[in-house]
């Protein structure tokens, strides 16, 4: 599961690479509240889009 888990982020490196930004910045400094909800939003959209290419737990 770890293995493709890695896999899966070594095959979209944009994503990423904005994924890693996005958190780091999030939670690293204080933006102001819209740039922050605007940040947040993209961060759950690239780990909604990395979950569903991932599939780690198929059924």
């Amino acid at each position: 599961m770890f293995k493709n888990f890695l896999n899966g982020l070594v095959d979209h490196p944009l994503l990423t690479t904005l994924l890693v930004c996005d958190f780091f910045v999030l939670l690293l400094h204080k933006p102001p509240f819209i740039f922050s909800l605007l940040l947040l939003g993209f961060l759950v959209g690239v780990c909604l889009f990395l979950g569903q290419k991932l599939a780690l737990f198929k059924i």
